[in-house]
């Protein structure tokens, strides 16, 4: 008998693979003898043995010149066909050896909120969160340090009172952040602090930028930002992370840093930060929901890709170390066509909405929290990130050690 491998690959799991099928798919493929369990309980690898399955009535798959399947020399079940490739996933042994992504502790980019509180805060819509006071701050990285995560980025909750349209408390030397960045690189000099470039923390009108006539002024806000990079790099910041999508704004850093001869103080631009409903609860966290319409008019609209390969060949350009893209897990299209199209290395913001969506169905018991949450981190290396910005890393990072996948 002959057959194409097309032909054998389709029977493949229908006929000879039922295991392969996950869910109630599945069921109609088991033979009885298989799908009944044993009244004591199914052993750890299911039925040691497999009787004569039951025929359908007018058709036999090894039957005629054209039979689906073929019967072997020992007189079994055989779809003939030199390439198998579950022989590559027959054990973890050799998934593990011929594994094609691995995601480490120190892809990890650990999302802080601080505040000037002397209590931490939990976030309500961010189970496991919290706004940190700055001790708190402390005795996280601590912990999160022991687990491998030692690149930390910070975002600060800000006093209503300190809030103006202009954004000055973001240029502040005696702000939270300049004090977060020197106490941890004061304890911990090896870790790399990132910080946070954008001025909706501090505004008063809650957007990205300045506000003039209902409009988000690009070129006044990109000064602005220049002296809040500038106060940062003073503080010990090692990156500094545009997240305001103003036009020009990674060129103007660049400058801005290299004129005060911070010239090893990197850049990581949001470069395809799209205007989405993904970001809730961070908006929560730092109580800077905007104060009138959206930020269309300078994220990216979610209906555009190749609007992302744009802001990415102009914030190379410009001098950015690090692309990234925001939000992660919607947006893995986009992360794929940057890898393709830059060398620099590339980010992925897994967002707090994303976060949130899975806590709260790991909390129904929809999902299994840990599988899910090493799952999706694969798929951010999987689409092409170096790094990944995640609420979940501590315990994404624990997660892998426990189970010694590192």
């Amino acid at each position: 008998m002959t057959m194409s491998l097309s032909k054998a690959l389709f029977f493949l799991p229908l006929l000879g693979c039922a295991d392969a099928f996950v869910g109630p798919s599945a069921a109609p493929f088991r033979s009885a003898a298989v799908a009944a369990a044993p009244s004591g309980g199914a052993s750890a690898t299911g039925p040691t043995s497999l009787g004569p399955l039951p025929p359908l009535e007018g058709f036999d798959p090894r039957a005629g010149s054209t039979s689906a399947v073929d019967t072997n020399n020992k007189g079994g079940v055989w779809v003939p066909q030199m390439a198998r490739p579950r022989r590559n996933r027959k054990s973890e042994a050799i998934r593990g050896m011929v594994r094609e992504n691995i995601v480490l502790p120190r892809n990890f980019i650990y999302p802080l909120f601080i505040h000037e509180e002397t209590y931490d805060t939990e976030i309500p819509s961010m189970p496991g969160q919290k706004r940190f006071s700055l001790a708190g701050m402390m005795a996280e990285v601590a912990e999160s340090w022991q687990y491998g995560v030692k690149t930390f980025v910070l975002f600060p909750k800000v006093e209503d009172s300190l809030k103006t349209n202009d954004g000055r408390e973001a240029y502040n030397k005696a702000g939270i952040v300049p004090r977060a960045i020197g106490m941890i690189k004061e304890r911990f000099p090896e870790a790399t602090v990132m910080t946070d470039v954008a001025l909706d923390p501090y505004s008063d009108q809650g957007h990205d930028g300045i506000v003039l006539n209902g409009k988000i002024i690009n070129d006044e806000t990109i000064e602005q930002l220049c002296k809040q990079a500038v106060c940062q790099a003073r503080a010990g910041a090692d990156i500094v992370a545009p997240s305001d999508m103003m036009d020009g704004r990674v060129g103007a850093l660049r400058r801005a840093l290299d004129s005060e001869g911070f010239t090893d103080v990197s850049i990581m631009a949001y470069t395809a930060k799209y205007a989405s409903a993904y970001y809730g609860p961070f908006r929560d966290a730092l109580d800077s929901h905007p104060g009138f319409g959206d930020k269309k008019t300078y994220q990216q609209d979610p209906a555009n890709g190749r609007e992302a390969l744009l802001e990415a060949a102009l914030d190379a350009a410009e001098g950015a170390d690090f692309l990234m893209v925001k939000p992660g897990m919607p947006y893995l299209d986009v992360i794929l066509r940057l890898k393709q199209a830059s060398n620099l290395p590339i980010a992925a913001y897994h967002v707090s909405g994303e976060y949130a969506m899975l806590k709260a169905a790991a909390e129904k018991g929809w999902l299994n929290e840990k599988d899910v949450v090493l799952e999706t981190m694969t798929c951010f290396k999987r689409a092409g990130c170096d790094i990944i910005l995640t609420y979940y890393a501590k315990q994404a990072a624990k997660w892998l050690i426990e189970d010694g996948l590192i």
